[in-house]
């Protein structure tokens, strides 16, 4: 009976301090959130890097958080506990990150491309095989919006390990078409036809991104004529617009190939008779 008594009398001495460091470890959670929401809406505007503002915000919402769960410890009593917390970080650190191995390389691959980062939201992106929008950044995966609506989610350290094509960090990507060409076509007269309709649409860049147009191939059925253009992605964001471009581009020399009496001649076949046999057709 008297032990009980001694646990209760301690139990009601420890109730306002639990309360007291309760208030203390709730404002501090607190206040490391709002603190963590106002950096990263001040650092966002001033860095071309979404995810370094998240960075910055998360690790001083983390040490917030971290000084308000000591001096919880301290006002219930148990600073010695806080102590040795703080004094075993080191070797605790060690056997998480070791249990936790991809979770932490994924999160230091984050705080990597938190400070350089080869892509920002928005870019389309290319790596182990997927291609898609970059929506969003980060500490342990991107997010990746697939050109037919899919969501990816990248862990950071693949893409760090992988290589990464960025197809818009300068605001050009360059398109091209290949047409397959009779042997006996004008080819200046098909130069000129191209030019002509590539110069039709406003979203071609011309300058120093100006088209280009080589033949690439001398096959068997065809001379191979690659068509070679620009776009300014930062003015089309969609890819879907890019594509339709390219559509209406092939539309209108086909249509104008037409006009002009210039075909594009189907695949040549080459029949071998070494039986010497009569060798019979169906005529319609």
């Amino acid at each position: 009976m008297i032990e009980l008594q001694e646990i209760s009398d301690t139990t009601l001495e420890l109730l306002p301090k639990i309360g007291l460091g309760s208030v203390i470890l709730f404002s501090f959670i607190l206040a490391s959130w709002l603190i963590k929401k106002i950096i990263t809406k001040k650092v966002k505007p001033k860095t071309k890097n979404p995810l370094l503002a998240e960075f910055i915000g998360k690790v001083v919402a983390f040490l917030i958080a971290i000084i308000g769960f000591v001096l919880f410890l301290h006002v219930i009593g148990l600073g010695a506990v806080a102590k040795n917390i703080m004094a075993g970080a080191g070797i605790t650190t060690f056997i998480i990150g070791f249990a936790f191995k991809d979770i932490g390389e994924n999160f230091l691959s984050g705080i990597l491309m938190a400070f350089k980062s080869p892509f920002k939201v928005g870019d389309l992106i290319e790596t182990s095989g997927t291609i898609g929008y970059v929506l969003e950044l980060n500490l342990r995966e991107s997010i990746l919006k697939t050109l037919d609506g899919k969501d990816v989610f990248i862990p950071n350290s693949q893409i760090i390990k992988s290589p990464l094509f960025n197809y818009t960090i300068d605001g050009y990507l360059r398109y091209e078409i290949t047409i397959g060409l009779d042997y006996n076509v004008d080819f200046k007269k098909v130069t000129d036809i191209i030019k002509r309709n590539l110069s039709a649409i406003p979203e071609v860049l011309t300058g120093d991104k100006k088209p280009m147009i080589v033949v690439d191939e001398l096959a068997t059925s065809t001379v191979s004529m690659r068509v070679l253009y620009w776009i300014d992605t930062f003015t089309l964001k969609s890819k879907a617009y890019h594509l339709q471009i390219k559509s209406q581009i092939i539309i209108n020399l086909v249509e104008d190939f037409n006009k002009n009496g210039i075909y594009l001649p189907a695949d040549i076949i080459e029949i071998k008779n070494y039986s010497n046999q009569t060798i019979q057709t169906n005529k319609n």
